[in-house]
């Protein structure tokens, strides 16, 4: 049984990763695009398409399997924002130096 648990939780693990990887892939794509609304909406849809129908298989009707991929699927997002350089900080010095910025005038 905790071999199929650890293997759900991989499976989660790949699927995070999968997810937020993409994310991230998907913003540096989007901001320079001449659609980005197209990126967003069609990454989004292939994103959680790829990450339920990951969820429901790797179930297979069991909740333990279920919880232990949605451990991984979170963990992953952490990793995922480490190996990037994320965090809410840059979020939140960003929208400061742009409060700082000279108005014209």
């Amino acid at each position: 049984m905790s071999e199929t648990l650890a293997m759900a939780w991989a499976a989660g693990v790949l699927l995070g990763g999968i997810f937020f990887g993409g994310l991230w892939w998907t913003v540096r794509k989007g901001i320079s695009s001449k659609q980005p609304a197209l990126w967003f909406f069609g990454s989004v849809l292939l994103r959680t398409s790829v990450t339920l129908g990951g969820f429901y298989f790797v179930s297979g009707g069991h909740w333990e399997r279920l919880l232990s991929s949605v451990v991984g699927f979170l963990m992953a997002s952490l990793l995922v924002m480490w190996l990037t350089g994320s965090s809410g900080e840059d979020v939140s010095a960003t929208g400061k130096e742009a409060n700082r910025a000279p108005h014209p005038g």
